[in-house]
């Protein structure tokens, strides 16, 4: 005999039954709305809501340029943007690390993609994750194309949720950094970052939650008076503006952005046999990083491993040019330093304290 249930007498079974309720989609859509088609540039074709998202680079002058694509998440510091409520921030950042991943190319971007995954939706939560990444895309300059949210009960738990990008950028094929003009001899310039931007917070938050036993609210002394919640999250900043009259003006033979993997895994990455000899002294560490290697006893191969150590993007120019480079990016308002050089030593990098040249 069939064991089955008889399911005469059940009652219907709906989408919201299971989990997933598409009139919360529909509402975080029309809540992001706005802030989407404010990112239009002249590429874009079509509107929001279209299966996929049309782009024609003619439109914006890029028109026979290779284009660069990337794609990035934010990692634990959604953690971070979870306890605190506040969620565009991370947003924000998830477009900026994903300039930065393409502008090292010598790509100007074009458009860009996001995806959502979580166990509840949220109209509320999506709809600021949304639209931090649409704020970041207008005032960079590039469109936010398209994207997905996906509501998935039982992979992720309640209140849980993913964050992740993709961009396209284009560049002139004389244009491209990939390291071919990479040299030794050359100067290396490291600009400030602001905080830890997208990498690192796995340990970050063992420090500061586990062993220190911190709360966001918490103003450590050793934070200078930020907030725990304000230094973790400080945004991951966008290069682009400071960076692209340098490109244009074919100033910069190397470009790194650090990441994860710090500056020890993320310069030789441009650098082909080289070696990079940086004086670790040349700039101030934040407080953060600071109070992170103090409070987790961290060793210094593995700080400069884990975190950006206060320095977001290295630059690799002629030793001919480096004051003119340093005169733009302090007219732009950057806050940039001579790290150390290149030369021809076993491929790596090496930290110094001290002068390096």
């Amino acid at each position: 005999m069939n064991a089955s249930r008889d399911t005469m007498d059940q009652e219907p079974l709906s989408y919201r039954d299971a989990g997933v309720d598409i009139g919360a989609q529909d509402e975080t859509l029309e809540r992001a709305k706005k802030s989407i088609q404010a990112s239009f540039t002249p590429g874009v074709l079509g509107d929001v809501g279209l299966f996929g998202g049309l782009f024609d680079p003619a439109k914006v002058g890029c028109a026979g340029q290779i284009l660069v694509a990337s794609a990035d998440g934010v990692g634990t510091k959604l953690d971070v943007a979870k306890r605190a409520g506040i969620h565009d921030t991370v947003g924000r950042d998830l477009v900026q690390h994903c300039i930065n991943d393409i502008l090292v190319q010598g790509a100007r971007p074009l458009f860009f993609m996001d995806y959502v995954g979580t166990g509840k939706l949220d109209p509320l939560v999506v709809s600021d994750l949304i639209r931090g990444c649409a704020d970041a895309c207008r005032e960079n300059g590039l469109a936010l194309l398209g994207g997905e949210t996906a509501e998935m009960p039982g992979l992720y738990s309640a209140g849980d949720f993913d964050l992740v990008g993709f961009i396209v950028g284009a560049v002139a094929p004389d244009k491209i950094i990939d390291g071919s003009r990479v040299r030794a001899g050359q100067k290396l310039i490291g600009l400030e970052s602001d905080g830890l931007h997208t990498n690192g917070y796995s340990l970050a938050r063992k420090i500061l939650f586990e062993r220190q036993g911190h709360e966001l609210g918490d103003r450590p002394v050793e934070l200078g008076g930020a907030s725990v919640q304000e230094a973790l999250l400080a945004p991951h900043r966008s290069y682009l503006e400071p960076i692209w009259p340098l490109l244009e003006e074919g100033r910069l033979a190397g470009i790194a952005h650090i990441t994860g993997g710090g500056l020890l895994d993320n310069l030789p990455r441009i650098l082909g046999g080289l070696r990079a000899v940086i004086d670790i002294s040349s700039w101030e560490r934040p407080p953060l990083f600071r109070y992170l290697v103090d409070a987790g006893r961290v060793e210094t191969s593995e700080a400069y491993q884990v975190f950006n150590m206060g320095i977001g993007l290295v630059l690799m120019v002629e030793e001919d040019d480096v004051n003119q480079v340093l005169a733009s990016l302090e007219k732009s308002g950057e806050r940039a330093h001579l790290i150390g050089h290149l030369d021809d030593g076993p491929s790596g990098v090496v930290l110094e304290q001290g002068p390096t040249s």
